[in-house]
């Protein structure tokens, strides 16, 4: 029976995926096969050997030491697109109320209260001091056109928007999904100097913490609105603030609040709204749980942030075994595997092997059990991480 941990409040519908005859789940349990995590800080946390992988059910891992964790043969995944449409529906809600000053007004006509009749008739009269855009016409700046960045893309289209996406890892899936419409331009300064909007969908990196700043401020359009609700290190809140007070940008709408950023009527911040629906929640959970039991089960990995994708879509052989290797991405690695195996007399049916930079993961079926003197023969291989098999 396969251990679960739960470190988070987890979705009964991605939890009752589980098999209960097969898993173990709790929040509290001895040596877990595996975590189940959502906001939980991981970084400094102790964890058995016993551990096998641990999945997100989200798309950032800023709260897991997935590269350090690689290391030890530990497959991290996340659930890329799980919530896109949520975070997609906060973003076009952001890119209203910087257009119309609606929290403002609202704000405002609660203060009429106690006023009675009058309301009606002094609404009326204020109602000049909340004067908006329409974002028709207008042109959408996006950065990053992965999951969430091409639905907002191709959702601008569809309100009349004139939409440019800068994404230079475009992949082929995300292409085909982007509408027609949306045009590319082939770097940020082009994109910042046509912007009437600008929303990033990147994931906060050495490259691209802060790279909404001063200097890349500067290129923008006079009166350009900044959208964030992607990750709060990549804008200088500084510099934003310095070019909200000059009206070189107009509005900021932000899901990550700062000290710095509260009481100023020019800023919208929000608390990390982004895939706060019951409906992400489920997804994400649903997304976890399929690929940790496709990583126990039958050794596939799928959307990992630290192990290359590595599929098998056979079955493991009838009375066989499925080898789940883990090594060091060095040459001549998978001709000991190999010749480990023939050493005793075991026939190999399948084998699949991937690299990601220094690491390499390995799915190899053989025809018959394999006993515990070949599998220990195969952790002695040098630059082998670890070794897992899975018996049919």
């Amino acid at each position: 029976m396969y251990k679960i941990q739960t470190l988070d409040r987890i979705s009964t519908k991605g939890l009752d995926k589980f098999p209960r005859d097969e898993y173990e789940i709790a929040s509290e349990i001895v040596k877990p096969d595996a975590i189940l995590v959502r906001s939980h800080d991981m970084l400094s946390m102790e964890l058995d050997s016993s551990v096998k992988a641990i999945a997100r059910a989200g798309a950032g891992v800023n709260n897991i030491p997935f590269k350090e964790l690689a290391q030890k043969g530990v497959v991290v995944f996340n659930t890329p697109g799980a919530n896109a449409n949520a975070v997609k529906e906060l973003v076009i809600m952001s890119l209203l109320l910087a257009s119309r000053p609606v929290v403002a007004a609202s704000q405002w006509v609660n203060t009429l209260k106690g006023k009675g009749a009058e309301i009606a008739g002094l609404a009326e009269k204020g109602k000049k001091n909340f004067i908006g855009s329409e974002i028709k016409g207008k042109t959408l700046g996006v950065i990053g056109l992965g999951a969430i960045g091409a639905q907002v893309a191709n959702t601008a289209v569809s309100l009349g928007m004139n939409v440019i996406g800068y994404d230079p890892f475009l992949s082929v899936d995300a292409a085909w999904s982007l509408k027609s419409e949306v045009k590319h331009a082939e770097t940020l300064d082009t994109l910042f100097s046509k912007a009437d909007y600008i929303t990033v969908h990147v994931p906060e990196t050495p490259d691209t913490k802060g790279f909404i700043n001063a200097s890349t401020i500067k290129t923008m359009k006079d009166g350009v609105k900044i959208i964030n609700i992607a990750r709060g290190g990549l804008v200088n809140n500084e510099d934003v603030l310095a070019a909200l007070n000059s009206g070189k940008v107009s509005c900021m709408v932000t899901d990550f609040a700062a000290e710095e950023l509260l009481g100023n009527d020019k800023v919208i911040c929000m608390p990390h709204l982004g895939a706060s629906t019951p409906e992400a929640e489920e997804n994400c959970a649903v997304m976890a749980v399929k690929e940790l039991r496709d990583f126990l089960e039958r050794g596939n990995i799928s959307n990992s942030v630290n192990f290359p994708r590595t599929y098998l879509d056979s079955p493991i052989p009838t009375g066989g075994t499925r080898l789940c290797i883990s090594n060091k991405n060095v040459s001549g690695v998978v001709s000991k595997f190999t010749s480990v195996l023939g050493d005793a007399n075991l026939n190999i049916q399948s084998i699949v092997n991937q690299s990601r930079n220094e690491l390499a993961y390995n799915l190899i079926d053989v025809d018959s059990k394999v006993d515990e003197a070949t599998l220990d023969a195969l952790r002695k291989i040098e630059g082998v991480i670890n070794v897992r098999p899975i018996f049919a």
